[in-house]
C-alpha cells in the first residue's frame, strides 16, 4: 500500500501589511466574508503555492511534473500521455481501458494529480477524473480583518498623453495590517492507495512544501507572509481512529490583544489528550 495512515492537519499562517489572496470581484482587495468581517484565503491559492514549491525543488525530476500551470494547454498534455503509453490518439475517449492507462500515467508523472486530483476529461484524448487524497479547506482569519486602501503614486506614466502632462499618477493598494489565518486539511490513505498511489515520500514533500510555501513566493503585494504552525494528526490505520472535526477542536486560538497586530497577540491552546490510535505531530 502507498500509505498506511490517515492524516488530518492544521496550518496557521499570517500576513502583515499585505494582501494574501485578492478577490477579482472586489478590485483584487483581500477576500472577506461580508457578513462576519472575517478574511479568507481559497484552497486554490494555497495549492498554487504548494505546486510552485514542488516545481522549484523537483524541477526535471521524473514523477514530479506539475499539471496545473500556464505552460501548455491541458488537452495537449493529455494527448502526450496517450502517446507516451502508445495509445491511439483522437479517439474521443471511447476506449475505457485507454482512459484508465492514461489516467495511471498522469498520476505517476504529475505530483499535483497524485496529490490533489484533477479533472482530465476534456479534449479528444481524455484521461478521466482523479479524486485527490489530499484536500484543503478555505483558510479563515482568526479575527475579523481590517482592509486599508493605501494611496500610492508613481512617476512612470502609461501613455504618451499622460506623459505630456508631467503629473504624477495616483493609485491604490489594498492591504491588511495584520491577520492570522487557519486552514485545515485531510489526507485519505484509502483514496491514495485505491486511486493515485501517493507515497510516504510524496507526503513528506507535502509537509515540506506547506512549511516553505511562502519562502519563495514573497512579493510587495502580499507583504510579509509566514507559515507559523503545522499540526499533523496521524491515525494508526488507513481509515482513521476518530472524526476529523474532533481533531481540529484540539487546537484553539484565542486573542490576547483587542486589536491583534502580531503573532504573539494570540495564544494557542493544544489539548494533547488524543483519542486512542491518534498521534499529534507538530511539524512547525
Amino acid at each position: 500500500m502507498a500509505l498506511e495512515n490517515r492524516y488530518d492537519f492544521i496550518m496557521l499562517f499570517d500576513v502583515e501589511n499585505g494582501n494574501p489572496n485578492g478577490d477579482p470581484d472586489a478590485g483584487n482587495a483581500p477576500r472577506i466574508d461580508s457578513e462576519s468581517g472575517y478574511g479568507y484565503v481559497t484552497d486554490v491559492c494555497l495549492k498554487r503555492k504548494i505546486r510552485n514549491y514542488v516545481e522549484l525543488v523537483k524541477e526535471g525530476e521524473a514523477g514530479y511534473n506539475i499539471l496545473i500551470k500556464p505552460d501548455k494547454a491541458l488537452n495537449s498534455k493529455f494527448t502526450a500521455a496517450y502517446e507516451a503509453e502508445g495509445l491511439k490518439t483522437k479517439n474521443n475517449g471511447r476506449n475505457e481501458d485507454d482512459v484508465k492507462k492514461a489516467r495511471a500515467y498522469m498520476c505517476k508523472n504529475y505530483y499535483d494529480v497524485r496529490t490533489f486530483g484533477a479533472v482530465m476529461s476534456t479534449g479528444n484524448d481524455p484521461c478521466g477524473i482523479v479524486r485527490g487524497p489530499v484536500q484543503l479547506n478555505f483558510a479563515r482569519s482568526i479575527s475579523p480583518i481590517d482592509i486599508e486602501d493605501i494611496t500610492i503614486t508613481r512617476q512612470a506614466r502609461t501613455t504618451d498623453e499622460r506623459q505630456e502632462t508631467g503629473q504624477t499618477e495616483m493609485g491604490k493598494k489594498s492591504i491588511i495590517p495584520y491577520a492570522l489565518y487557519r486552514a485545515e486539511g485531510y489526507v485519505s490513505a484509502a483514496l491514495a492507495n485505491k486511486t493515485t498511489d501517493l507515497s510516504e515520500a510524496d507526503l513528506e514533500l507535502l509537509w515540506e512544501a506547506i512549511i516553505n510555501m511562502f519562502e519563495n513566493d514573497h512579493s510587495a503585494a502580499r507583504g510579509k507572509m509566514c507559515m507559523r504552525k503545522l499540526y499533523v494528526f496521524k491515525h494508526s490505520n488507513v481509515l482513521g481512529n476518530s472524526p476529523s472535526h474532533l481533531m481540529f477542536e484540539k487546537i484553539k486560538i484565542k486573542e490576547e490583544n483587542e486589536i491583534p497586530r502580531c503573532f504573539d497577540d494570540y495564544k494557542i491552546e493544544v489539548d494533547e489528550k488524543m483519542p486512542e490510535g491518534v498521534e499529534l505531530i507538530e511539524k512547525l
